[in-house]
């Protein structure tokens, strides 16, 4: 039987590029899941960092870690793994802002998914805490991941084409920076299938 100091649940987190399969991946499992893009800053936030060079120069710059909000995000994952449930705000991308709240609850399981493009920022004070049970950095081709990206991004109306384009470049370029930073941040740097495969084999054992 688990002590009074271990937490009841623990999270399986999910971080790499914008596109990479993430959330795919996490819906493939079957477990409950948080999603750490969710905790974005409203887009009218003023500490919002921007973008200082190039053809998106001024506009918020959305994959810079400053623009997401990791307490409210730790405090979310530490409620699921220790109560089971946690209320959280939902994010439109398409309005740059939360638009309400909704409820995750674990249904008892004792594993549960966090993924998002910053969920490398919240490892290593979930690691001290004793709620990660295991943290991957998903990864493909940056051409896969750049095409994937763009599909999706296209045919949520997320941003105006061009935006998208231009950003997708730009995120592909930098691909590689941001795996090795989610790997010293604490995360292992696979596919999806092989996390897939390890998250069933946790699930079985």
């Amino acid at each position: 039987m688990k002590g009074d100091l271990e937490p009841p649940s623990r999270v399986i987190v999910l971080a790499g590029p914008s596109g990479a399969g993430k959330s795919r991946l996490a819906e493939r499992t079957g477990l409950p899941i948080l999603r750490l893009d969710d905790f974005y800053k409203d887009g009218s936030d003023p500490t919002l960092p921007r973008i200082a060079t190039g053809a998106n120069a001024g506009l918020a710059d959305w994959d810079d870690p400053r623009s997401w909000l990791l307490d409210e995000a730790v405090a979310a994952l530490s409620s699921l793994c220790r109560q089971g449930v946690a209320d959280v705000p939902v994010y439109d991308i398409a309005h740059d802002g939360r638009v309400g709240t909704r409820q995750v609850s674990l249904d008892g399981s004792a594993l549960f998914l966090a993924e998002g493009i910053f969920a490398a920022e919240v490892v290593a004070s979930c690691r001290a805490s004793g709620l990660v049970a295991e943290a991957y950095c998903v990864r493909q081709h940056p051409a896969v991941t750049f095409w994937r990206r763009l599909t999706r991004d296209l045919r949520e109306h997320r941003k105006p084409p061009l935006v998208l384009v231009r950003r997708g470049l730009a995120l592909m370029r930098g691909q590689e920076r941001v795996v090795a930073d989610a790997v010293s941040k604490g995360c292992r740097a696979v596919t999806p299938e092989e996390a897939f495969s390890e998250i069933r084999a946790m699930l079985e054992s």
